[in-house]
């Protein structure tokens, strides 16, 4: 079983210009989700997919694979399928699943990687999954930055939004407040066939690229995690990271 991870990333983020590159503790943040995630057992290989030169020699300094991509991708999953096809031929294999590890993950695990790919490896008719999490706070959960997800009784997606669902004003005491995980496992050939699909309706209202699979009639498998976690999508969030990552066991490991 052929699993390759990668780790998109571009440094003209619109909320956060820079950012790939932004320091934790003295390492590049897409160092550290590249780093981290490589540290998974069940992965062939793992690659940094950008369009940006600065990323590309940093990348090089620090070891780790990288490819460059065209900079005219609008969505982390076009520039994952275009990565993809370059991988599959520097390597001389072609991949089974592809790991999607958006780069301002930075809080990532090897335990996530495996979570992630865990209902694929076990159900073949499994095309996509996503990791989700509990939302720490009120202030999380209605942050458009964070992405909101709600699931069925089966675990598949419904829904997910940048506005709070479910509801909290219809006097509910608690409502489940979690979020996706831009950690993506796809199947190589459905990832090829979900990008030359024309973005939906939903997927363009919430920026969020999974409601293409919902509008169009697919599943989104979810699997929850315990594990704390924070994407980076404005300087207050890398301070938060900072925070968080201080004590953080695997730092320690590679950096």
């Amino acid at each position: 079983m052929n699993i390759i991870a990668v780790v998109p990333a571009r440094m003209g983020s619109s909320r956060f210009p820079g950012k790939p590159l932004a320091d934790i503790h003295g390492v590049p943040m897409v160092g550290h989700v590249a780093l981290r995630t490589a540290m998974c057992g069940s992965l062939t290989a793992t690659y940094i997919a950008t369009c940006d030169e600065e990323i590309m020699r940093y990348a090089a300094s620090a070891g780790i694979k990288a490819v460059m991509t065209a900079d005219t991708h609008t969505r982390c999953t076009d520039r994952t399928a275009e990565a993809l096809l370059k991988i599959e031929k520097e390597l001389g294999l072609t991949a089974d699943i592809v790991v999607m590890v958006q780069g301002d993950e930075p809080m990532v695990t090897p335990g996530m990687i495996e979570a992630a790919v865990a209902p694929m490896l076990a159900d073949p008719g499994i095309p996509v999954v996503n990791l989700s999490a509990d939302m720490a706070d009120t202030g999380e959960f209605e942050d458009p930055s964070e992405v909101k997800v709600v699931t069925d009784l089966k675990g598949n997606a419904l829904y997910f939004s940048r506005e709070p669902v479910p509801s909290r004003k219809k006097g509910a005491a608690t409502v489940p407040m979690r979020k996706q995980v831009c950690v993506i496992p796809f199947r190589r050939n459905f990832l090829i066939s979900f990008n030359a699909m024309p973005e939906s309706p939903l997927e363009i209202i919430e920026s969020v690229d999974m409601l293409r699979i919902l509008e169009n009639g697919g599943t989104v498998r979810m699997v929850h995690i315990t594990e704390r976690t924070l994407s980076v999508d404005t300087p207050e969030d890398l301070k938060r990271v900072r925070e968080l990552m201080d004590k953080d066991k695997l730092r320690p490991v590679y950096s």
